[in-house]
C-alpha cells in the first residue's frame, strides 16, 4: 500500500541530515516500546535517527516530532505502524543457526517428544517459532523433523506456527526462496536434499513449506499471543534480547501458558531466563539450555 505523502514539497538528497532531540528521542523510544515491546536505550539513539531517517525523508516531514505526530495521528498511520516495525526490528538469521542447540533439539528434544506421543497414539505435533524472520528457523525445524521421522513424517499431524512483526519478512518467508548467503551455516548434503538450486537461488521443497503457517503477531499483544493454539515445543531466539525485563516477563510467561505440560522453550546462546523467571526447569546440555515446562 503507498502512503500519500504529509505535503507536496520534496525534499533534495542534499538536504541536511535531520537529527533527533533528546525528547523527540524519549518520545518515539516510548512510542516504540508501547506498541511492540522493544526497548531502545539511551545509548542507541543513533538507530532512531538512522533507520528512521529515511521514513521521514520519504513522508516528507520536517523532523522526527513530525513523524511521531504522523503515527499518532495521520489517517495512514496504521500503514506507517507496519513500515516502523519494519525498520526498527533486525532481521539477521541463516539456516541451521547455533548447531549445537539444534542438534540438542534434534536428538533429545524433538525425539522425547516425538517418542511419547506415538507411544500414546497421538501422532500431532505442535512447534512455535516467535520471531521468525525471514523463515530460516521455522523451515530449518520443518528439516530437522523430516530427518528425524523420516518417511513417518508423512503420517503425522504437524504444523509449526511461525509469527514475526514485520509483514515485509513474513511475505518474504512464504517465498522460500533464499540466497546462498543464507545457507551459509547449513550441512552441504542439507542443501542437496531439501533445496532446488534456480540461478543464483534456492528453493525450499514444497512438502517443508506445507508444514509452516506463517502469520503477523506482536508479542507485546496479550490477546494475539494467547489465540496461538498450545505448542509441545516454543522457539523465540535472539528476541527478547531486545525487550526490558517487564517485557522479558510478560513474554516468557505468555510461553509458558502456551506451552503443553513437560513442553519445551529454546531461547538464543545470549539470552537467559535468569532474574526472569522461575516457573521453567533448565535442563542443561551441551552448548544450550532447554527450559522446561514441569507441570
Amino acid at each position: 500500500m503507498s502512503i500519500p505523502t504529509a505535503s507536496p514539497l520534496s525534499v533534495s538528497p542534499f538536504q541536511k541530515e535531520i537529527k533527533v532531540s533528546d525528547e523527540e528521542f524519549r518520545q518515539l523510544r516510548d512510542f516504540i516500546y508501547t506498541q511492540c515491546g522493544i526497548f531502545i536505550g539511551e545509548n542507541r539513539k543513533y538507530l532512531i535517527e538512522n533507520r528512521l531517517a529515511a521514513r521521514i525523508k520519504e513522508l516528507n516531514l520536517k523532523s522526527y516530532s513530525e513523524y511521531y505526530n504522523f503515527l499518532r495521528f495521520d489517517p495512514n498511520k496504521r500503514a506507517e505502524l507496519t513500515k516502523l516495525f519494519e525498520v526498527v526490528t533486525t532481521n539477521e538469521t541463516s539456516f541451521y543457526r547455533n548447531p549445537p542447540q539444534l542438534q540438542i533439539f534434534q536428538d533429545v528434544v524433538l525425539k522425547s517428544v516425538t517418542d511419547d506421543l506415538r507411544k500414546l497414539n497421538q501422532k500431532k505435533l505442535r512447534i512455535w517459532s516467535a520471531g521468525c524472520s525471514t523463515g530460516e528457523e521455522p523451515y530449518t525445524i520443518a528439516i530437522i523433523i523430516h530427518e528425524l521421522l523420516k518417511q513417518e513424517a508423512l503420517t503425522w499431524d504437524i504444523k509449526i506456527t511461525a509469527n514475526d512483526l514485520s509483514e515485509a519478512v513474513l511475505a518474504s518467508a512464504r517465498r522460500g526462496v533464499y540466497s546462498e548467503y543464507a545457507l551459509r551455516t547449513t550441512p552441504k548434503e542439507i542443501i542437496t536434499k531439501y533445496f532446488t538450486k534456480e540461478d543464483s537461488s534456492y528453493k525450499l521443497d514444497l512438502k517443508l513449506k506445507r508444514l509452516v503457517s506463517f502469520g503477523q503477531i506482536n508479542l507485546n499483544d496479550k490477546t494475539q499471543l494467547a489465540r496461538v493454539e498450545r505448542s509441545h515445543i516454543v522457539f523465540c531466539r535472539n528476541v527478547i534480547i531486545y525487550f526490558d525485563d517487564d517485557m522479558k516477563r510478560r513474554v516468557i510467561n505468555a510461553f509458558y501458558d502456551n506451552l503443553l505440560p513437560g513442553g519445551a522453550l529454546l531461547i538464543g546462546h545470549s539470552e537467559s531466563l535468569h532474574n526472569i523467571s522461575r516457573a521453567f526447569k533448565p535442563e542443561h546440555h551441551k552448548g544450550t539450555i532447554v527450559y522446561r515446562k514441569t507441570a
